[in-house]
């Protein structure tokens, strides 16, 4: 998920400048060793279209300019390549929590926004980013996992999706194990659906314990390109998930 150390932010100068008129990225393999590759642009639903579709995606502060990254290496998850702990797997037979797709997502980025995240100052979803999110989910590329207990919302996730791809950008959680949940449930259910393939952006640990590699770029777009051969499972999802078999 697209939670990022401050030290992947190292830019060197300069940079391609995008056209406001045109959705248009130059090769993400001319990015900077950082990652970065591009400012500038906007945040309309046809531009953060194109540049998932490439590999690209936004990530800056507020008052700051766009800034546009392929990273390489890559981190991914393959959905059949999941790890789950024993004591992640009594976590979910319990039943003490309950998950939804697609119900609350203003809901869940604006948590995601909010929450306070160890070594981070302020947030990188920024207002403009919010907004833009929620359009791409109006539109029905951009999703959201929600974890209940007792009614209350206590965990979520959202990202994008695209072919048989599904690019995650950020999750929160109140209680123990709470988004960790969400997204085991997320992945097996993109499983099912015959995706192929989880894009985390930026190694975490907690992305590692839970399956996720390192590639290099180069592979990334080409199984990227793949992926987006396949139809898209657009629209709301909350019509295709039955919260009783997670």
């Amino acid at each position: 998920m697209l939670d990022l150390d401050p030290a992947f932010r190292v830019c060197l100068m300069p940079l391609f400048g995008l056209s406001d008129e045109h959705n248009i990225f130059p090769d993400p393999h001319l990015a900077e060793p950082s990652g970065l590759l591009a400012i500038g642009g906007d945040l309309s639903t046809a531009r953060l279209k194109a540049a998932y579709q490439q590999g690209i995606f936004p990530w800056f502060s507020e008052g700051e300019p766009i800034l546009w990254w392929s990273p390489d290496p890559r981190c991914v998850l393959y959905p059949d390549q999941l790890k789950v702990s024993k004591s992640m797997r009594q976590v979910l037979r319990k039943g003490h929590l309950r998950i939804t797709m697609d119900q609350a997502f203003s809901e869940v980025i604006a948590r995601c926004k909010s929450i306070p995240r160890e070594g981070q100052q302020g947030t990188w979803i920024t207002k403009d980013m919010q907004a833009a999110y929620i359009a791409l989910h109006e539109e029905g590329w951009a999703h959201s996992v929600e974890v209940w207990q007792d009614e209350q919302l206590v965990a979520g996730l959202y990202g994008i999706s695209m072919g048989a791809c599904f690019f995650g950008e950020s999750m929160f959680t109140e209680v123990s194990n709470g988004s960790k949940a969400g997204f085991i449930t997320l992945v097996g259910w993109l499983k099912e659906k015959g995706f192929q393939l989880i894009d985390c952006q930026v190694h975490t640990p907690h992305l590692e314990s839970l399956g996720a590699i390192l590639i290099p770029r180069q592979r990334f777009l080409g199984e990227l390109n793949r992926g987006l051969a396949v139809d898209s499972l657009s629209g709301n999802w909350s019509s295709y998930f039955d919260s009783s078999s997670s």
